[in-house]
């Protein structure tokens, strides 16, 4: 199973030294049952893609939480066994996130597969979006639109032997 574990570029430092993301439960998003009732016209391609910009909403959070972070989102797919009993729909998802899951073990450096990040043009846009989740969370419509104009930047996509090459 694909997953998409929203991170950040301080993050990505730890995993490179840990060779793991943890402790478990890990957040992340994937092809959960709910989001394919939700988005029931989507082929598996497109499910993944909503998929991975949940996680790179999620992204935002993390970014929030850590002003010394660089403002660029950062989300790493990670291909997991079919059946991997460590994943679950998060409970807590529901409507509002119909991709979540809990994944029971730490994710290891080797089940990495890609890494999707911001171009370092998106910086300005990013860290606005950051600045305007708490009133978008209010529900401050033009708050809300600087969030979502964050999804206007495309994610970048990275191989996993070029992860230490974003840090530098």
């Amino acid at each position: 199973m694909r997953v998409y574990l929203p991170s950040t570029i301080p993050a990505l430092a730890d995993l490179l030294r840990t060779s793991e993301i943890g402790p478990a439960p890990v957040r992340g998003f994937g092809v959960t049952p709910a989001l394919r009732e939700w988005y029931s016209s989507g082929d598996i391609e497109e499910l993944e893609y909503v998929a991975l910009m949940y996680a790179a909403r999620s992204s935002l959070r993390l970014l929030a939480a850590d002003p010394n972070a660089t403002m660029r989102r950062v989300v790493l797919a990670a291909e997991l066994p079919d059946g991997h009993s460590g994943v679950v729909p998060a409970a807590n998802g529901g409507f509002d996130e119909p991709a979540l899951v809990k994944i029971a073990l730490p994710i290891k450096l080797t089940d990495i597969v890609s890494a999707h990040v911001d171009d370092a043009a998106a910086v300005t846009e990013i860290s606005a979006a950051v600045a305007a989740l708490p009133a978008a969370d209010s529900g401050d419509e033009d708050a809300k639109f600087v969030v979502d104009s964050a999804e206007g930047h495309e994610l970048q996509w990275y191989a996993t032997q070029e992860i230490g090459d974003l840090l530098g």
